[in-house]
């Protein structure tokens, strides 16, 4: 029998690699459901093509051109948090969380049943909510295995080994499309040059984060929580050609790094084989010699100040790590909307991270908790917004 999928994020990057993965492999896998955010036509026209049986849309508005593009099929579906908490419902093997943001919180923590398997790549779940959701996991037995490259890479070269033998964990960065710009040019970045992603096709979200390397702050504070370490055991090295995705230095002072092709099919098709390797075709095979050489280098904080901002936001702890979140989200989006220029996206998070320091001493007890942080600290965002300080004029 095959493992059946429930893809979380069915129309974005990751759900694009994961359908690949599961295409390649028609008699192991097959998708039972599909989950989108907006895009109604593209939701149905994949559940059509890959035969789920339950299609949801979290935008309710979407309700009617969902229910017209899948006319005739047979395919049940639905619109809206109702629906797609249908969708997480469903028996699978395997849950792909890939909603982007913290609007997969929900469902992510709602996958989490006895015995299923939940490939992560909502790495905001654990930024808003790690410990519950770690704990949740834990609870009812459920897997959590990281579908984030570097996650994954630094996931399979630990393997066996007990937390406890790891001196540090290191997560590479591409440095994004500014890595090489000089302080003044980032200030005047556009959105299409923040958006020219120098290895990956990304969600428009996540390559801003990128491009401020707020991302791996996030994956800094995700990695935390996946593997149990402390702030001062994690770290970050800029690679630019994105082959070494993380490197863990155990406490003998040997080192092991993850490597592969910068193909997020690599670590999809790791998180569906669970516990079974599936065969790659030879694209995705990784010649050392043709990739030339590998360079690192350590990143500059005073041009990516986001990255300092995750980091204190990690050793702080608590639900600080929920707010720079939030407040980054409503940031990006407005950066986006060209209403604020490049350098106010950390401006803007940390003026919130300060605004709200202090305020919440313990780390979110469950969803509930988490979402009500995510919620005071956008509305805080989006007041600071408003009066104009940050605003291009």
């Amino acid at each position: 029998m095959p493992r059946t999928v429930t893809i979380l994020g069915a129309t974005g990057s990751i759900g694009r690699s994961t359908r690949a993965v599961i295409a390649e492999n028609p008699g192991r896998l097959r998708i039972a459901a599909l989950v989108a955010g907006r895009d109604a036509a593209g939701l149905a026209r994949i559940a059509r093509e890959t035969g789920a049986s339950f299609a949801a849309i979290a935008d309710e508005g979407q309700a009617a051109a969902l229910a017209a593009a899948l006319a005739g099929s047979g395919i049940r579906h639905g619109a809206g948090r109702e629906a797609v908490l249908e969708a997480v419902s469903l028996d699978s093997d395997i849950v792909v969380s890939a909603i982007s943001g913290a609007a997969g919180l929900e469902a992510t923590f709602a996958a989490l049943t006895p015995g299923r398997v939940v490939a992560l790549a909502n790495k905001e779940s654990l930024v808003c909510a790690g410990a519950a959701v770690m704990a949740r996991a834990s609870a009812v037995g459920a897997r959590i295995l990281p579908l984030d490259s570097e996650h994954n890479a630094l996931f399979q070269v630990l393997g066996a080994e007990p937390i406890s033998a790891i001196r540090t964990m290191t997560l590479t960065a591409s440095g994004g499309p500014f890595r090489t710009w000089p302080a003044e040019k980032i200030a005047a970045a556009t959105p299409e040059q923040a958006l020219a992603h120098p290895n990956y096709a990304m969600g428009a979200k996540i390559t801003i984060d990128s491009a401020s390397m707020m991302n791996k702050g996030l994956e800094l504070i995700e990695a935390s929580f996946l593997f149990g370490l402390g702030a001062d055991q994690l770290d970050v090295l800029v690679h630019p050609q994105q082959i070494v995705h993380g490197l863990v230095t155990f406490r003998d002072g040997s080192v092991s790094a993850g490597m592969a092709v910068p193909d997020m099919r690599v670590a999809a098709a790791h998180c569906l084989g669970v516990d079974g390797r599936l065969d790659a075709p030879p694209s995705r095979f990784l010649d050392l010699v043709a990739a030339g050489p590998l360079a690192f280098e350590r990143p500059d904080l005073a041009r990516f100040p986001a990255l300092r901002l995750a980091i204190a936001a990690l050793a702080e702890g608590g639900a600080m790590p929920a707010v720079l979140n939030a407040a980054n989200e409503i940031a990006v989006e407005a950066f986006l909307e060209r209403r604020i220029a490049f350098p106010a996206i950390p401006a803007l998070v940390e003026a919130v991270c300060v605004q709200m320091t202090g305020a919440f001493l313990s780390p979110p007890s469950d969803v509930t908790e988490a979402l009500a942080v995510d919620h005071d600290a956008r509305n805080r965002t989006r007041s600071l917004l408003s009066g104009g300080r940050f605003t291009v004029t």
